[in-house]
C-alpha cells in the first residue's frame, strides 16, 4: 500500500530567528557553489531540525523546480517526517517496504524513503524516482546512507545531525561532506528558553570489565557482566530514589537482560510503575507500553536503545543513564529526550551510572564541532581511558548512611597516602589496608552496642571499602580482576574478624 500525504491542513509555523539563520545559510552555501555540493549541518536534538530541514524542502522544490528525497533510518522518523511536510503543504509520498512502485510521479514533490527500502528496490531496478535536485539525509551520522548517494551523483546533499561524528570510525563523515555548518549550542538553546536545562548527577562505577567492540563501543555482554551485578542494580534504585523519584523516568541500558534485570529489581522494591521495552516487542506492543508511559505521571520505561532517536515525550523529568557508552552521538541522543520544554517544565534530571560525564563532559557543555568534523580519529583517541576516569574518583559516604555512624568523627581514610607512608618507613604495602580496615573497625564499634549491631553496620561499607580496595591496587600498578576481588573479600573477613574479637 502506497502512503500518500497530501496537502490537508496547512499550519503556519512561524520559525525561530536561528532556524530562519541556519536556511540562508544553507541555501547561500548550495547557490556558491555548483551541482553536487554536500553540506552536514549539525544542531542539537530539540533544536527543531525535522522543522528546518522541511522548509528548506519546500524552498528548494518552488525554487529549483525539482523534487526533494529525505532519507530516514526508521519508520518512526518517516512519519513525523511525512507529517511535518503534510502541515506546511508539501505534497510527499513515503517509500517504505510496501511500495513496489510509484504509479504517479507528478503527484508528488518529495519523497521520504527507509533508506534500507529505497536501496533493495533501486538495486533491483523496482523502482525509479525522476527530477530529484536535493537529497536530504535525516540523522546523517549513520552510515547505512552513504551506499544510496551514487544512485544521486549529480544532487545537492543536506545531511543533518546533531553529532557529526561518524557511526563508523573508518568512515568519517568528512569524506562524504564537504563542510560542516554548526548552529546554536545546547547552552545557547537553553539560554533562549528553546531547550530544557539539565541538572546531572553521576555516580563512580567501576568498568574495569568492560570490552570495547569493533564498533568501537563497550559490548552488550561485557556490559551486562557489570550491570546486571545485583550490587550495581542496588546501587541504580538507591539513584533512582535519590534523584528521580515520582519523575517520569527513562532509563537507558546496554543488552536486553540488563533491561528486563532493571525491570525485575523495581518490580521487587515496589515499583509497579515500570516497563522494559526492547526491540523484540511488535508494533502494537509497543506502541501500547509508550502510551501508558505518555499517560502516567511518574512512569519508568526501562528500554535498550530502541528509544534514543523517533521517539518525543515532552514531560519526561528524568534520564538515567544505566549504561557506560564511547559513543558521543549515543550520549547526547540519550539525554536529548529529556530536554523538551513545556509549560511547566524547564529542567530535568539525568542520572549518570557509565562514568559518561567524565568521558564527554557535561551534555550542555560547548563541543568544538568542526574540529571533531574535521579529526574525528584524534578526538576519539583522546577520550580519557576508563582507568585513569576511575583513579580520580572520590568516595562520599551517602547522608543516610553518615547518619549511621554520627558518632565517629572522621570516616574517610586516605589509602594513596598510607600507602606511601609505609612505603617511604620501609614496611609492607598492606599495611596500609590494614589501617584501612583498623579505622571502618573503630566506626563499627563507636556507633554500636553490641557485636551483632556492629556486623551490621559493616554491610553498609561496602561501597566504601570497594573505593580503598581499588586505590590500594592503583597504588601496586599491576594489580589484576581476581586479586582485587581477593583483596576485597580478605578486607571484609578482616574487619568482622576484628568486631569479633573486639565485642
Amino acid at each position: 500500500m502506497i502512503e500518500v500525504k497530501e496537502q490537508e491542513s496547512l499550519i503556519d509555523r512561524e520559525l525561530y530567528t536561528y532556524q530562519k539563520n541556519a536556511i540562508e545559510a544553507i541555501f547561500k552555501r548550495f547557490k556558491d557553489f555548483p551541482e553536487s555540493y554536500n553540506i552536514l549541518y549539525q544542531l542539537p536534538t530539540g533544536g527543531g531540525k525535522t522543522v528546518i530541514f522541511s522548509e528548506i524542502a519546500k524552498r528548494y522544490i518552488n525554487e529549483a523546480g525539482k523534487k526533494v528525497l529525505i532519507l530516514t533510518h526508521r519508520i518512526e522518523l518517516s512519519k513525523q517526517t511525512s507529517k511535518t511536510l503534510t502541515e506546511i503543504g508539501v505534497q510527499n509520498m513515503i517509500i517504505n517496504s510496501s511500495v513496489k512502485e510509484i504509479p504517479d510521479e507528478d503527484d508528488y514533490q518529495c519523497y521520504v524513503a527507509m533508506v534500507e527500502t529505497l536501496n533493495n528496490r533501486l538495486k533491483e531496478d523496482q523502482l525509479s524516482i525522476h527530477n530529484i535536485g536535493l537529497v536530504i539525509v535525516d540523522e546523517a551520522h549513520y552510515n547505512s546512507f552513504r551506499k544510496l548517494f551514487k544512485y544521486f551523483k549529480k544532487c545537492d546533499i543536506l545531511g543533518v545531525t546533531a553529532t557529526p561524528l561518524s557511526s563508523n570510525i573508518k568512515l568519517p563523515m568528512k569524506d562524504t561532506y564537504n563542510e560542516l555548518i554548526v548552529g546554536h549550542s545546547i547552552s545557547e538553546l537553553i539560554e533562549k528558553g528553546f531547550l530544557a536545562k539539565a541538572t546531572t548527577y553521576n555516580y563512580n562505577v567501576g568498568l574495569g570489565a568492560l570490552r570495547i567492540g569493533i564498533n568501537g563501543d563497550y559490548t552488550v555482554k561485557s556490559s551486562e557482566v557489570v550491570y546486571i551485578d545485583y550490587a550495581m542494580q542496588e546501587k541504580l534504585i538507591y539513584a533512582y530514589e535519590e534523584r528521580a523519584k515520582d519523575k517520569k523516568t527513562l532509563i537507558f541500558n546496554n543488552g536486553i537482560n540488563t533491561s528486563r534485570y532493571v525491570y525485575e529489581s523495581f518490580k521487587r522494591a515496589g515499583y509497579d510503575n515500570i516497563r522494559h521495552l526492547d526491540n523484540k516487542h511488535n508494533d502494537s506492543e509497543r506502541k501500547e507500553i509508550i502510551d501508558w508511559f505518555r499517560e502516567t505521571p511518574n512512569a519508568i520505561i526501562t528500554s535498550v536503545g530502541i528509544l534514543t532517536t523517533g521517539f518525543d515525550v515532552p514531560d519526561i523529568e528524568a534520564i538515567i543513564l544505566n549504561r557506560a557508552t564511547r559513543s558521543l552521538t549515543l550520549y547526547h541522543q540519550m539525554i536529548g529526550r529529556g530536554s523538551r520544554i513545556t509549560d511547566t517544565k524547564k529542567e530535568f534530571t539525568v542520572v549518570d551510572m557509565g562514568n559518561n560525564v567524565a568521558r564527554f563532559g557535561l551534555w550542555d557543555e560547548k563541543v568544538d564541532w568542526n574540529s571533531v568534523f574535521k579529526n574525528p580519529d584524534y578526538f576519539l583517541e583522546n577520550l580519557i581511558p576508563d582507568e585513569e576516569i576511575e583513579r580520580n574518583f572520590s568516595y562520599e559516604m551517602p547522608k543516610e548512611i553518615r547518619q549511621k555512624f554520627k558518632h565517629s568523627k572522621e570516616v574517610d581514610f586516605d589509602v594513596e597516602s598510607a600507602y606511601e607512608k609505609a612505603k617511604n618507613l620501609g614496611q609492607k604495602p598492606k599495611v596500609a589496608l590494614d589501617q584501612a580496615i583498623e579505622q571502618h573497625a573503630q566506626m563499627c564499634l563507636e556507633n554500636s552496642e553490641d557485636a551483632y549491631e556492629a556486623m551490621k553496620l559493616a554491610l553498609l561499607l561496602e561501597d566504601a571499602i570497594s573505593f580503598r580496595v581499588q586505590k590500594y591496587a592503583y597504588c601496586l600498578s599491576k594489580s589484576t580482576d581476581n586479586y582485587r576481588d581477593w583483596l576485597t573479600e580478605d578486607y571484609k573477613r578482616s574487619l568482622r574478624s576484628i568486631l569479633r574479637k573486639s565485642m
